[in-house]
């Protein structure tokens, strides 16, 4: 007898026990289904977009949004076609040379960059695709950049010019430009421009600007619209042979994002579209400055724009 009491009371728990982990587990489902997942990125530019989107969406809809830890761009991109995140800032020229490894080349001269990549990533199998919305208006295309007193010693104001003396002087910039994961990266840089450095160093992307500054590296990679470049006295040297793509910024969003939302936030496109042509590269500059100079938190800075372009109350 006491033993069917025993075993009544373990399977009562038992069951008690299956029922609670059902009820998070729906709970859990109900939340991710009401959630917008973002990896945050490594760059000021990327987080001030983040914290714009997650300002926006939250003000105009019942949907959260969850920026969780920084990720390198591609990782972020896989985490996308896994289905793990929704959105990331990224690039018409990151998407074509970095997450679907084709080259400028390879865009019809009769179509946009933008218009080629969101055709070629809507060729992913069904579950996977991307596509970008709108333009934001900024054009961060990678910039080859020397300091100052550099550019005046060996009269640099093209990369070209950097042909004849790149011997005598050290090439330096985060790991992400020595990948192989794209076309616009370091090998075929030089191999394109004939550049033969004295040598190159990869550096950590929060180093890479001290090491500018004492002098350990005399070239790096930089992005049009870092407001470091403007604290550090960078001179970006002209693509004169247009080796780098166009770099238009634009919201990269899994295509079933809306349609998974459609419920609870049906105006989410609508929403999202309120940031298109909002920048120029010399707005963002700004609020990069802001950010890496100043030390103001990317939340703030990215109120106050999204208050002064009229979307925030």
């Amino acid at each position: 007898m006491k033993k069917m009491k025993k075993m009544k009371k373990m399977i009562i728990m038992l069951v008690a026990i299956i029922g609670a982990s059902t009820l998070t587990s729906c709970a859990r489902s109900e939340s991710k289904k009401d959630t917008i997942t973002i990896y945050d990125g490594q760059y000021s530019e990327m987080k001030i977009i983040h914290q714009m989107v997650k300002l926006l969406v939250e003000a105009y809809t019942s949907v959260k949004v969850d920026i969780k830890g920084e990720m390198a761009p591609v990782n972020s991109y896989h985490e996308m076609v896994k289905g793990t995140a929704d959105l990331m800032n990224s690039y018409d020229g990151t998407l074509l040379t970095t997450f679907l490894h084709l080259d400028p080349s390879d865009v019809p001269a009769n179509m946009s960059l933008y218009d080629f990549v969101n055709t070629e990533a809507a060729k992913a199998e069904a579950g996977k695709r991307v596509r970008l919305l709108e333009k934001l208006g900024i054009n961060n295309t990678y910039a080859i950049a020397v300091p100052q007193k550099i550019a005046d010693q060996y009269q640099l104001n093209r990369i070209s010019d950097l042909i004849p003396v790149a011997d005598q002087l050290v090439f330096g910039a985060e790991h992400d430009f020595f990948t192989e994961e794209g076309s616009a990266k370091y090998n075929p840089f030089v191999q394109f421009y004939g550049l033969h450095f004295k040598e190159a160093r990869q550096i950590d992307i929060n180093l890479k600007y001290s090491a500018v500054e004492s002098g350990n590296i005399n070239v790096t990679c930089a992005y049009a619209t870092d407001g470091l470049n403007k604290k550090h006295q960078l001179k970006i040297l002209a693509d004169d042979r247009v080796f780098f793509p166009e770099y238009n910024g634009a919201l990269l969003i899994r295509e079933d994002l809306f349609e998974r939302l459609q419920k609870t936030a049906p105006n989410l496109e609508e929403v999202l579209s309120q940031m298109a042509g909002i920048f120029t590269d010399e707005a963002m500059i700004t609020l990069t400055y802001a950010v890496d100079v100043d030390g103001r938190k990317e939340v703030d800075v990215s109120r106050e724009y999204l208050q002064k372009q009229g979307l925030l109350k």
